[in-house]
């Protein structure tokens, strides 16, 4: 299955067998974890990324193509691209963390997507493993919504035209530990400005802060002025 949504066949088929084993099931079974391979995947991925972003964006700074592939390389995009593979589906666990939501956890889909490249790396090269990066990470780079940070803007909103910092406090935390949702409000000088949800505080504030943005820049164009 994750040979054909990648649309590469592994000559060595063992290597895409370790990169699916999570430390939990290896220690149970007394097998090879896909630690190492998640090891080499991880770097792998951010050599490639960087060089797509240096060839799309030839007039952007260090700092703003930094700033893009940190948006692109994380934990929670890495766990994205996962579940399109459908990796959730045939990692392999230990009894104890399959119990535990250990298919939905967003380190242990992360961790083994880095694996999988890293076994592409070493089975295909690394032309082989450019190209399947290129293709997955696509949507990412040409959602430019994803370079946008939200947080960072209001607060150059709000000291500008308020001379305030953005207030963030958590409304809700539910969910068990391996699926955690929060609801997070934004308050300007004392007042509600918006709120957000996200799996962890950083979505849920970006999310609140976007709204926020959303709400000021209609009062304000009401009021003739701009962001």
């Amino acid at each position: 299955m994750i040979e054909k949504k990648l649309d590469y066949k592994f000559k060595d088929r063992s290597l895409l067998k370790t990169a699916l084993t999570h430390s939990s099931f290896a220690n149970e079974t007394s097998v090879e974890s896909n630690e190492r391979l998640e090891y080499l995947g991880d770097a792998i991925l951010g050599c490639v990324v960087a060089r797509v972003l240096f060839d799309m964006y030839p007039h952007h700074t260090e700092g703003e193509l930094s700033k893009i592939r940190s948006s692109i390389v994380s934990r929670a995009n890495f766990a994205k691209y996962a579940a399109k593979l459908r990796i959730d589906k045939q990692v392999l666990l230990g009894k104890g963390e399959e119990n535990t939501g250990g298919r939905e956890r967003v380190s242990n889909l992360a961790g083994t997507f880095e694996a999988v490249i890293g076994a592409v790396y070493i089975d295909g090269g690394y032309r082989k493993s450019f190209n399947i990066i290129k293709k997955i990470i696509k949507d990412c780079i040409t959602n430019e919504e994803i370079f946008l940070d939200f947080k960072t803007k209001l607060q150059e909103v709000a000291q500008k035209k308020f001379r305030q910092i953005p207030r963030y406090s958590v409304i809700k935390e539910e969910g068990p530990p391996h699926n955690k949702s929060f609801e997070i409000k934004v308050e300007i000088n004392s007042k509600f400005m918006g709120e957000g949800k996200g799996k962890n505080k950083k979505q849920a504030e970006q999310a609140a802060a976007k709204i926020a943005l959303s709400e000021l820049k209609k009062k304000l164009t009401s009021s003739g002025q701009t962001l």
